[in-house]
């Protein structure tokens, strides 16, 4: 299913610094280029809810990745402050009853609840040492479904596994997928990553990139050459 999200807010730019000045710095460099920003715990935490308004001031959307883990009644209180503001995704991760304080915390405000499935920078054998003996998409899968089951808007994942999630679960859940490396760009310490063209081929509706547009010589260039990559197939 192809999903109406304008072509400029199908890339989230990974705001990953640590201070206003560069943040004021990317937004004045991609206006009107990118209209969504994923703000993370290092920016967050040496910024805090100022930077999220900065971000809404400038007229656009903010990912708010703070995968939210503590006991269910900690999340749902975190979770209704945090959807004082009107932010579009905010990022939680753990079992039912945790997913499901979230979306209660988030009832009634904007903001989508996406539970996190399994971060792109772990491989197989990293999840052998943290005690799972499934393979990355089994378990992927597994939370993928925990969160449908309590009623979040969607997950984060890798394109890799957005394809077996939409076979499994079908359209309803946004899948919004980091990981993502142009065919020109290094992996960095990424491990299980894909192009944009093949991410959303598989069925992811958003794609979190940062470094392959925030080092590169153009970012604007780097941006297009994304967009161009992606329009025809959405």
């Amino acid at each position: 299913m192809k999903k109406n999200i304008e072509l400029d807010k199908r890339i989230i730019f990974a705001l990953d610094v640590n201070n206003i000045s560069q943040v004021e710095k990317w937004l004045t460099i991609l206006k009107g280029h990118v209209k969504f920003y994923k703000i993370g715990l290092e920016l967050f935490v040496s910024q805090g809810m100022g930077v999220v308004e900065r971000v809404l001031e400038a007229g656009c959307e903010v990912m708010l990745d703070l995968k939210l883990y503590d006991i269910p009644q900690t999340v749902y209180r975190t979770v209704k402050q945090i959807c004082k503001k009107e932010i579009t995704f905010l990022t939680v991760h753990g079992n039912l009853d945790i997913l499901k304080a979230a979306v209660e915390g988030a009832s009634g405000s904007k903001v989508n609840i996406l539970g996190v499935t399994v971060l792109t920078s772990l491989d197989e054998k990293d999840l052998r040492e943290m005690g799972y003996p499934s393979p990355p998409d089994d378990l992927v899968l597994k939370r993928a479904e925990l969160a449908k089951n309590a009623g979040c808007a969607g997950v984060v994942a890798s394109g890799l596994e957005a394809k077996i999630i939409r076979q499994r679960l079908g359209d309803g859940l946004i899948i919004v997928s980091p990981g993502i490396r142009p065919a020109f760009s290094a992996k960095g310490d990424q491990k299980r990553v894909l192009t944009p063209k093949h991410a959303i081929l598989n069925g992811s509706d958003y794609l979190v990139i940062g470094r392959p547009i925030r080092d590169s010589d153009d970012p604007i260039a780097t941006v297009s050459k994304i967009k161009e990559e992606i329009k025809g197939i959405i």
